[in-house]
């Protein structure tokens, strides 16, 4: 699991984003995921920007278990929509709903307009030693 230089927790239970970013790292951080610290339930992501999500989420982690760590937060920008559903990406439908109901509701929202460029935003927030970082 990496050396025990510098211990950082990456807040996600994304599988694969922790194994993306153990590549990235290396051997230079003894990167944990939230399994790794015996945590498992959802942190919440309850703000309207993704930048107070992605601060929250690593916050949440460092005050209670006081290690180093990083979160990140995505969202979904399109142009025609002025950047929504962008921070509500994945309850764009609502908070219980699906992908499929997600994806039905952007798909209908994008009708009758041309322009349908989008992007994909993501910010990382990191705490080290009790000060943020975006």
């Amino acid at each position: 699991m990496g050396n025990d230089y510098h211990k950082i927790v990456f807040a996600t239970n994304n599988l694969h984003k922790i194994s993306e970013a153990r590549k990235i790292l290396g051997d230079r951080f003894n990167l944990l995921s939230l399994s790794d610290i015996d945590y498992s339930v959802e942190i919440p992501e309850d703000y309207d920007t993704i930048e107070e999500n992605a601060l929250q989420k690593a916050g949440f982690i460092y005050k209670k278990f006081s290690l180093d760590c990083f979160a990140d937060d995505t969202g979904l920008e399109v142009d025609a929509l002025n950047g929504a559903p962008g921070v509500f990406s994945a309850r764009y439908a609502g908070h219980r709903c699906t992908y499929a109901d997600n994806v039905n509701k952007l798909l209908a929202n994008l009708e009758g307009k041309t322009l349908r460029t989008a992007q994909f935003r993501t910010v990382i927030a990191l705490i080290l030693k009790g000060k943020e970082y975006l």
